[in-house]
This record gives C-alpha cells, sequence and structure tokens, in this order.
C-alpha cells in the first residue's frame, strides 16, 4: 500500500517504530475504507500512473477550512517514481479540481517538520509555510508518535495565480 509505505519512509522518527513497523497499514486501510464509503462531492482523490502501474494518488477535502480552504491531506509517490514531475503534477490537478469543485479558491496541507524535502517541493510548487503545530497522533493514539514532532500549514492563498482560472 503506497500510503503505508511511504509514511515507513518518510514519518520515522515523528512516528514510533512500532506503529510503523506494526499495524500502519491495516490503520491506513482501515481509513480510505471510510473515505470511500463516504462518497459524495467533497473530496476527490486522483491517482498517477506509469503504464499499467500506480505511480502516486492525492486525496483533496474541498472546503475544509474556512480560512484556509480545501485540504490536500494526503500526497504521496512511489519511490521509484519520485522526481520525474508525477508529485507536480498531482499537486496541480488538485489545484484544478479545488477550482472545479469547491467554493473557494485557495487550498493547503500539513507537513512533518522534520520532512525538508517535501518543504521545498512545496515551496517550488508555489506553497508557502504559515504555521507550525503539534502533530496528531494518528487513530487519536499518543503511543503512535515518536515524541513530540511538530507540522508547518503550507498553503496556496489563490490557485488561480499559479494553476489558472
Amino acid at each position: 500500500m503506497i500510503h503505508a509505505a511511504s509514511w515507513r519512509r518518510f514519518y520515522r522518527g515523528a512516528y514510533s517504530d512500532a506503529f510503523l513497523d506494526g499495524d500502519v497499514e491495516s490503520d491506513r486501510r482501515a481509513v480510505w475504507a471510510r473515505r470511500l464509503a463516504a462518497g459524495g462531492g467533497g473530496s476527490a482523490t486522483i491517482m498517477a500512473y506509469v503504464g499499467a502501474e500506480t505511480a502516486g494518488f492525492v486525496h483533496v477535502v474541498f472546503d475544509d477550512d474556512e480560512q484556509w480552504g480545501a485540504l490536500v491531506d494526503n500526497l504521496h509517490v512511489v519511490r521509484d517514481h519520485q522526481r520525474r514531475g508525477i508529485g507536480a503534477s498531482l499537486i496541480a490537478s488538485a489545484a484544478r479540481a479545488v477550482l472545479e469543485h469547491g467554493a473557494g479558491v485557495s487550498m493547503y496541507l500539513w507537513v512533518l517538520e522534520q520532512n525538508v524535502a517535501a518543504q521545498a517541493f512545496y515551496t517550488a510548487q508555489g506553497g508557502r509555510s504559515v504555521e507550525r503545530a503539534m502533530v496528531d497522533p494518528p487513530g487519536g493514539d499518543p503511543e503512535r508518535l515518536a515524541g513530540t514532532p511538530a507540522k508547518l500549514r503550507y498553503v496556496w492563498p489563490d490557485l488561480r495565480d499559479r494553476f489558472g482560472s
């Protein structure tokens, strides 16, 4: 599962090893089962493929926050397909989906403070860091965290500026 593999690679040090090496996959499957069962037009999951192989995905929740707009809840690219423009394409697809289906023109996401490579990527995509907060434990279980990791909010205040109208 792409989501669990990405967490195991990039969330180590923020999430406990016991969680990442243990039930992270079942946790992510449960989250996705709930999302897919909910359906509706309040969100979109956009997949990226290289041939028949899944290369990544982005999940965006429209109109999530009154101030910041749509939430990019997940963006993950399979390790073998990173640095090929897939992440940039997924961010652009999420932005277009927000402009087409959301009520607003802005979007945001949270990134682990320790994930400086992702921060550089989001900055290159036009996002800017505006806030620091503590990470919420997965599933509300504080035992799943390693210490007190922080996260940064990255925002795109007006998607029309970078991704069209």
